[in-house]
């Protein structure tokens, strides 16, 4: 059997999983050559636990030019992304690029233009669109077959992290380091997703939260109002704080209502259209004919092992991404649009000025504070998503 040579790139808590995932037989057609990481602690521990073939690199960059792999995995702190992949693919190497695309958007730009120049594979990490639940919402909002959107709402809350999280990587939860809080590490899922099954907001209102529940300098609450094209609107809400924590998804189309929530997804159909019956009927008070039902789904949610099998058929076959590596702007620019939001106190449309966002962050980044605790751990990423809780996302680096 062919397989691709892969090396993976940042060995943390999110690329140490993807090293297991391989070496356990999961993904028969990647076979793991090399690794990389800039800490020692992670490369003594790729020397302890990972196979004698497998070349251990003091960073990206020679991973990259070492000819050992036909493709990279990128899991390094988000800044790197774009620069490691727009050098991955200088050497004529596929890339698959953990979330998010980049910290701003004019620099995702950038590496989306040097792939579509490259004409290498080039994937996002987008695991939750594997998702039976997802999916499903995907293809009956897409659809059009209960009409266009009217409003959504998404309270995604169960995104609980302590203190010990935070103090576990001198980058974390720092302007400098990430660039960002739970927007830019946990919620990409979330914001992908969003724009996935609805589409692009046009007209963004934010309230980000710096430190409001941790030791941080970033977000760790937000609470966003959006507009579409169409007129549809939403509210977006997220903390790492809350516990136990919610997960509801909520649809409201012209003819029906969608509620992802508990592995289950609930369609309340209408009998008629609530825009016509709402001119139509004579009556003052009550509403449109309704039945509820639990829509069949096919089970399926394979998560970061259905997105690195489909990466291997994409180099292979040239069969479908889950992700193409190009669609990750999206979502990191609802991101951009939050953050830019609450930083002016305004509301702001999309597309945003991209100048004025990286003059905010960048002033944000030389006002960031090295951390004086830093415990560093690598945790176990294991029960955190996939078939342990289907509406879960990834666990975010």
């Amino acid at each position: 059997m062919k397989q691709v040579k892969l090396g993976i790139i940042g060995i943390g808590n999110m690329g140490s999983a993807h090293c297991g995932n391989i070496l356990d037989g999961k993904t028969p057609e990647i076979i793991l050559t090399a690794v990389a990481d800039l800490r020692e602690n992670r490369r003594a521990w790729a020397l302890g636990n990972l196979p004698d073939s497998v070349v251990v690199f003091e960073d990206g960059d020679s991973l990259i030019t070492s000819g050992l792999c036909d493709a990279v995995l990128i899991a390094t702190p988000h800044y790197e992304h774009p620069r490691l992949a727009m050098l991955a693919m200088e050497h004529g190497l596929h890339v698959m690029c953990e979330k998010p695309a980049g910290v701003y958007t004019k620099q995702v730009r950038e590496m989306n233009e040097a792939a579509v120049k490259s004409g290498r594979v080039f994937g996002m990490m987008f695991n939750q669109r594997t998702n039976c639940i997802y999916r499903k919402m995907h293809e009956i909002v897409q659809s059009g077959q209960y009409g266009t959107l009217k409003r959504m709402s998404w309270l995604i809350t169960d995104w609980y992290r302590s203190q010990a999280y935070y103090n576990s990587g001198g980058w974390r939860a720092t302007w400098d380091g990430e660039g960002g809080g739970v927007l830019l590490n946990q919620c990409p899922h979330n914001l992908d997703l969003l724009q996935w099954i609805c589409g692009m907001p046009s007209r963004v209102r934010a309230f980000c939260h710096n430190g409001k529940w941790h030791h941080i300098e970033v977000e760790d609450d937000v609470t966003a109002y959006l507009e579409f094209p169409n007129g549809a609107t939403g509210v977006f809400v997220t903390t790492t704080a809350d516990a136990p924590g919610t997960n509801r998804l909520e649809l409201t189309l012209e003819r029906a209502k969608l509620v992802a929530e508990n592995n289950e997804l609930t369609l309340y159909e209408l009998e008629i259209s609530e825009r016509e019956y709402c001119f139509q009927t004579t009556e003052g008070f009550e509403k449109p004919p309704c039945h509820k039902t639990e829509v069949a789904l096919d089970g399926q949610n394979p998560q970061h092992i259905g997105v690195l099998n489909s990466f291997a058929g994409a180099i292979l076959r040239g069969e479908p991404l889950v992700a193409d590596g190009t669609e990750g702007i999206h979502g990191l620019e609802l991101s951009n649009a939050m953050h830019l939001s609450s930083w002016l106190g305004e509301t702001v449309s999309l597309p945003i000025d991209e100048d004025l966002f990286l003059e905010k962050l960048n002033a944000l980044r030389a006002t960031s504070v090295k951390k004086e605790t830093v415990q560093e751990v690598t945790f176990d990423t294991k029960g955190s998503y996939g078939s342990q809780n289907t509406m879960k996302g990834s666990n975010g680096k």
